[in-house]
C-alpha cells in the first residue's frame, strides 16, 4: 500500500513539473501573443485601417523615418507596447509593460520595461526583461538571435525598428548594461540602443544573457506596416 501511494505521488509530482516546464509555459506564450495580437488589431481599428501586414521592400520603404516620436514613460505595469522578433516565429507578439517585477510585469504580462531608460527610439539604451522559463518564456529563444535580426517595438503611433548586433553573459549584478551607452558607466549616450536581458542558463539565475541592438528607423502607422516585419528565410 505504501509503495501504491509513493508511486501515485511521484506520478503527480512528475505531471506538475511538466505542466510548469512545458504544458504551462505553452499555453502561457500562446495567452501573451495573442494579447499581443489583440493590442495591434485595436491601434490598426483606432487609425481606420486594417490589421497591418509586412510591406515589400526594406525597412526603409517609404514612410519610414529615423526621427521618432517621443513616448511618455510608463507606469508600473502600463502596457504601452508590443514587440516582434521574425527570428522567434511570424506570431510572435508579446505585450511591453512598465517595469520589471514579477508580480506586476514579467509573469503576468510579459516583458518589461526598465525604469528610466529611454523610450523607444530614442537617444539612449532602451533597456527591457523578460523570462527565459516560466510563463510563457518571451525571451526563451534569446540565444538563437542572429546579426541583422530585426527587433520590432509596435506602438498605437507605429513601428520602432532594431537590428540586432551582439550577445554577451554577464553577472546578475552588472547593472552597466543598463547604461546609457551600454557597460560604460559615466558616458554620455552617443546612439540609439536596446538592450533585452534574461536569466542564464535556463532554470538557473547565476548569470544574465543579453542582446544588444541598434535602432535603424520608425515607421508611422499610416505609412504601413515595416519590412522589418517579414518572416526570417534562413
Amino acid at each position: 500500500m505504501l509503495g501504491e501511494i509513493l508511486l501515485t505521488l511521484g506520478v503527480l509530482v512528475l505531471l506538475f513539473v511538466a505542466w510548469q516546464l512545458w504544458i504551462g509555459d505553452w499555453i502561457g506564450a500562446a495567452q501573451k501573443d495573442a494579447a499581443g495580437a489583440r493590442l495591434s488589431q485595436r491601434w490598426a481599428a483606432e487609425a481606420g485601417g486594417p490589421t497591418p501586414t509586412a510591406s515589400p521592400g526594406t525597412a526603409g520603404h517609404p514612410g519610414a523615418t529615423a526621427s521618432p516620436p517621443a513616448l511618455p514613460q510608463p507606469a508600473n505595469a502600463q502596457i504601452f507596447a508590443t514587440m516582434h522578433v521574425p527570428r522567434f516565429g511570424a506570431d510572435y507578439d508579446v505585450p511591453l509593460a512598465g517595469g520589471t517585477t514579477r508580480a506586476a510585469t514579467l509573469d503576468p504580462i510579459g516583458i518589461g520595461h526598465y525604469d528610466g531608460t529611454p523610450m523607444p527610439g530614442q537617444l539612449g539604451n532602451m533597456a527591457v526583461a523578460a523570462h527565459r522559463t516560466t510563463f510563457g518564456k518571451p525571451f526563451n529563444k534569446i540565444a538563437t538571435l542572429h546579426v541583422g535580426d530585426a527587433i520590432v517595438i509596435e506602438t498605437k503611433a507605429g513601428w520602432y525598428t532594431y537590428r540586432f548586433r551582439t550577445l554577451e553573459y554577464v553577472k546578475p549584478d552588472a547593472y552597466d548594461v543598463t547604461d546609457p551607452v551600454p557597460q560604460q558607466t559615466g558616458v554620455a549616450a552617443n546612439g540609439r540602443y536596446l538592450t533585452m536581458t534574461s536569466c542564464s542558463p535556463m532554470y538557473f539565475k547565476t548569470e544574465r544573457i543579453v542582446a544588444y541592438s541598434v535602432f535603424e528607423s520608425f515607421t508611422p502607422r499610416s505609412a504601413g506596416a515595416p519590412a522589418s516585419l517579414d518572416p526570417v528565410r534562413s
